[in-house]
């Protein structure tokens, strides 16, 4: 969820830092240029007051031409600007440079026929920073209510486009420290908003895979989502106690049914007595007897497994299961099956070792049950990055699709093996010691035919 809420908050503040921005800078372009005309305007002014007093008849008008060259020479030489004051016939009063003429066409002409008018020159067009061009400002020189002549000022505008692109590169960097902030802000915000959430997501994952215990600390993002946490805890509360009862029921059941289970296989052996030996009907009996005492003793244990907190260590899985091969060997030989062990010669993993030989024990004792007599059951233990794995494959009938679907649920066994001893408790058992503890067990086809069991223990010490 992080992931998408980040991106979304950083794109929201990018676009609102960007919709300031533009605004800004194109605000400052046009303050800088503003200004300049300014300037250039109170420069046409003071030229066109001194053209103002320069007529052909006047005897002093060579002189006071000759001072406004040299005034418009030094301007031009300081500013690198080019000024000149033009008669209505384009002729030239005064001008600096000599080479410059006034244009034919373009922005001074505009200007030139704008301040013919008796006003200045309208403002010139915005003189980005990327685009080289000039500011033509004019203003008219006024004689007895006539425009007798115009003075045009031709300003570069290098000094201008630097002062904005380094106006906007200050403006670039203070919004690109400002999403920097904002980013840092995002981030903590959606640390802070969602951590009731990671934690309630860690929470349910430790509760799905059988830690019941795990709870949820309801002390720190928004108050919505604290209430939430409550409310997880108390659910996760009835649901351990409603487990934890049922538990106990199970237990309680069948302990207490194993006493007057043992009292009636005795008197059933006493009736034996007075019966032939060769009794169907007692042998029938006796049988459903121990069948019964094995499904509570077995409905003893998972109650049991299931409240049991697993003894992690860290182990080395080969040697475990060497041992349960060797236990198991006898059996397999007198059942005429092949069992061998093969895979890593060392594969250490955080598990119980209890717990996980007594899974292992389940799983290759039904693997030699349903294993015809020279056929092979395989022990393979491998080392994975994230978990190590005990397979045990058989060479026996296998489980079609629904039933792989099925297996390990409590008392199923198929339709196919209801003659074949079990309470159908025995893989229920193994997949609860082994969840406890980080652990799972899976189930799929060895082709040609038979059954692969892999028992996975993790290699990391789960919640580390």
């Amino acid at each position: 969820m992080r992931s998408r809420l980040l991106p979304l908050l950083i794109v929201l503040m990018a676009a609102i830092l960007l919709t300031l921005g533009f605004p800004l800078a194109i605000s400052v372009a046009a303050a800088e240029q503003q200004r300049l005309v300014i300037d250039r305007i109170d420069d046409t002014a003071r030229f066109a007051a001194l053209a103002q007093s320069i007529t052909d008849t006047s005897p002093d008008s060579e002189e006071r031409r000759r001072t406004l060259q040299t005034d418009l020479e030094l301007y031009a030489s300081v500013y690198d600007i080019r000024a000149g004051v033009f008669f209505r016939d384009d002729r030239a009063l005064a001008k600096a440079p000599g080479f410059w003429t006034l244009p034919a066409e373009g922005e001074g002409r505009t200007a030139f026929n704008e301040a013919l008018l008796g006003r200045r020159s309208h403002d010139p067009p915005q003189i980005w920073p990327w685009r080289d061009g000039r500011v033509v400002v004019a203003s008219p020189v006024v004689r007895d209510g006539d425009v007798v002549a115009v003075v045009v000022l031709d300003s570069p505008t290098g000094e201008m486009r630097s002062r904005i692109l380094r106006t906007w590169l200050f403006i670039g960097l203070g919004e690109a420290l400002a999403l920097l902030v904002a980013v840092g802000a995002a981030v903590r915000l959606t640390g802070w908003v969602l951590l009731p959430v990671r934690t309630l997501d860690a929470a349910t994952h430790d509760i799905a895979g059988g830690r019941m215990r795990s709870r949820v600390a309801a002390s720190a993002g928004p108050p919505e989502l604290r209430r939430l946490a409550r409310s997880f805890n108390e659910m996760a509360d009835n649901v351990e106690d409603v487990l934890e009862q049922q538990r106990a029921f199970v237990a309680d059941a069948s302990h207490q049914l194993r006493n007057p289970l043992a009292a009636l296989l005795l008197r059933i052996e006493l009736l034996a007595l007075e019966l032939p030996e060769d009794s169907e009907e007692i042998a029938a009996v006796r049988t459903e007897g121990k069948r019964l005492a094995r499904v509570l003793d077995d409905l003893l244990d998972l109650a049991l497994a299931e409240h049991a907190e697993a003894d992690l260590q860290l182990t080395d899985i080969v040697p475990l299961a060497a041992e349960r091969v060797a236990s198991w060997r006898p059996m397999a030989e007198r059942e005429g099956v092949n069992l061998t062990l093969d895979g890593a010669p060392a594969a250490t993993a955080w598990a119980d070792p209890v717990a996980l030989s007594s899974a292992l024990d389940a799983v290759i004792d039904n693997a030699l049950k349903f294993t015809p007599a020279g056929e092979d059951v395989t022990v393979t233990v491998a080392a994975g990055a994230l978990v190590t794995t005990v397979v045990v494959a058989d060479r026996g009938p296998g489980l079609t699709e629904a039933e792989l679907e099925r297996v390990g649920d409590r008392f199923w066994r198929s339709t196919r093996h209801q003659n074949v001893n079990g309470s159908g408790l025995g893989l229920s058992i193994s997949r609860v010691l082994l969840a406890a503890g980080g652990g799972s067990i899976a189930y799929e086809h060895h082709p040609p035919h038979g059954l692969r069991v892999t028992l996975s223990v993790p290699r990391d010490l789960p919640g580390s």
